[in-house]
């Protein structure tokens, strides 16, 4: 059954080391991400599925340990997902597939916020998968423990503003708002009619991670708070808490 669920944006941005300039912008996001984790470890939950956006070669499931870098982005930096001490995979046995940006930004907040509490294992999903077969997932992750939390990784539209990477999108704010509506009322039936090829077009990530969620938490009846909603550099950012 799922017991708590935080969700999180996943721009690199988030760490500091890639951000270099740009972390001062960055940090009440930050700082809203810590608090939602927090919530997730007052809930107690026996295993934490992290979910977020991949590409098609980095869809699939990712085992407690896998590693992944922001050496992509400029920055040698590694992460281990859910490095927890004594439980944490030699490098030798780690898998050969590193983790995708979203679930290495995911590993680097679990980091950050000393997470301990439950095994952690995460789950990449592809942008064109379906609204049905995302709920069927989510509805399939809750089977996996007496009491399984969420981290859901994704970013609202990239076209909130002239200089976004999407340049700017007047449906974008209507999207992003509604976003953030259903995360504060953890409104399921909100976040499943979610229209796919609008958030394609205005490429937003969070689509398919969020439809995941939808199915894990269907007839749960938990409860959501918004803990953050802005779009530095025209991306729509959004972190949320529900329990």
């Amino acid at each position: 059954m799922l017991v708590a669920a935080a969700v999180c944006p996943c721009p690199p941005l988030l760490v500091p080391e890639v951000a270099a300039g740009a972390a001062p912008e960055m940090d009440p996001a930050r700082a809203a991400c810590e608090n939602a984790l927090g919530m997730l470890a007052a809930a107690r939950p026996d295993r934490l599925v992290v979910v977020g956006p991949a590409e098609q070669s980095g869809q699939g499931l990712y085992q407690e340990g896998a590693r992944g870098s922001f050496r992509g982005f400029g920055v040698d930096l590694g992460v281990g997902l859910g490095a927890r001490p004594g439980r944490d995979r030699p490098d030798s046995a780690a898998p050969e597939r590193e983790l995708p940006a979203s679930l290495a930004v995911a590993a680097w907040l679990l980091q950050r916020t000393d997470w301990s509490h439950a095994p952690v294992e995460g789950l990449g999903v592809g942008e064109p998968l379906a609204a049905e077969r995302c709920i069927q997932i989510g509805k399939e992750i809750v089977t996996r423990a007496e009491r399984v939390a969420l981290l859901v990784m994704g970013d609202a539209s990239a076209c909130r503003s002239l200089k976004a990477p999407g340049y700017l999108d007047e449906r974008a704010a209507g999207f992003d708002a509604e976003v953030a509506r259903a995360l504060a009322a953890a409104d399921v039936t909100a976040l499943k009619a979610l229209d796919a090829a609008l958030a394609r077009e205005l490429m937003a990530s969070g689509r398919a991670p969020w439809q995941v969620l939808a199915g894990a938490a269907e007839g749960v009846g938990l409860s959501g708070t918004l803990l953050y909603e802005d779009a530095p550099y025209g991306v729509g950012y959004l972190v949320a808490a529900w329990s």
